[in-house]
């Protein structure tokens, strides 16, 4: 209840602090360390550097991350702490929640092309490409962006398949703020033009190519996926096959084959309804 000395700007404060109050501050924090361990790309960080870099008392983190590590969320290392093995299983269970990821792998072991290559599925998270599920292939090699990583869109085929559904004003919205970028790989730098004429070009030919922007030696191929329902994400089916065994002719194949598996994942209903 106000007093009656209150005033009209004392209630106004008292609203604000109300509504910027954290409800739950641990939880805040828990999941400030769990993003600060995703960002450490696989370095272990101790608990001093951790509660200093997150401004948190160092008992205090000491205990959220107790927490952490008696729910597998994060791991004690000789060096740490690092992410833990129940992160790589919520992971795939929010991919699995949607319906072409689950008729993925199916589909690309039956695929006569693709059933040997390293074969990924992203999603467009803000501006990156984020890595959802993986086919290994029985190719040679090894390679590829890891599950749960994330790249620049501009820079991967997976990220651009994803932008070529996009009109150009939504192309301008997204990424007008951060370009013009340069690529940490080969330096190339690309501005909004650069972009929209590289998607132009996907768009008609059918499928995005990642020349070695994102990966020292790797050529990205990947295609546009529909989302299945309203609700889900649009997603990218794309494959990374080394740079000296990427011929024309190889690309073309591995562009036609991913878009005729991503024609078998697309919603038969939200297609039909398209097209009328």
């Amino acid at each position: 209840m106000r007093s009656d000395n209150e005033g009209p700007a004392d209630a106004d404060n008292a609203a604000g602090d109300r509504v910027t109050r954290d409800p739950a501050p641990a939880v805040t924090r828990a999941i400030a360390i769990m993003g600060l361990l995703a960002e450490s790309e696989g370095r272990a960080i101790s608990l001093s550097e951790m509660a200093r870099t997150l401004g948190i008392a160092k008992s205090s983190c000491a205990n959220l991350c107790q927490a952490l590590e008696d729910g597998e969320m994060i791991r004690r290392t000789s060096d740490g702490f690092s992410l833990g093995r129940r992160t790589a299983e919520l992971g795939g269970a929010y991919a699995l929640q949607f319906n072409q990821v689950r008729e993925f792998f199916g589909l690309i072991s039956s695929s006569p092309t693709l059933r040997g290559e390293v074969v990924q599925i992203a999603m467009l998270d803000q501006t990156d490409a984020l890595y959802l599920a993986r086919h290994e292939g029985r190719a040679p090699y090894r390679f590829g962006t890891p599950l749960g990583s994330r790249l620049p869109a501009v820079f991967s085929a997976a990220g651009n398949a994803l932008l070529m559904s996009l009109s150009d004003d939504e192309v301008e919205s997204l990424l007008g703020p951060i370009l013009p970028l340069r690529s940490g790989v080969d330096g190339l730098e690309l501005t909004l033009e650069d972009v929209q004429r590289e998607l132009l070009q996907a768009r008609e030919r059918g499928y995005a190519l990642d020349e070695g922007h994102s990966t020292v030696g790797v050529i990205g191929v990947a295609v546009p996926l529909p989302a299945w329902s309203p609700g889900d994400p649009p997603l990218a089916l794309g494959t990374a096959i080394p740079a000296d065994q990427a011929d024309p002719v190889r690309i073309a194949a591995i562009g036609t084959a991913l878009r005729e598996v991503a024609a078998r994942l697309e919603n038969p209903w939200r297609a039909r309804t398209a097209r009328d």
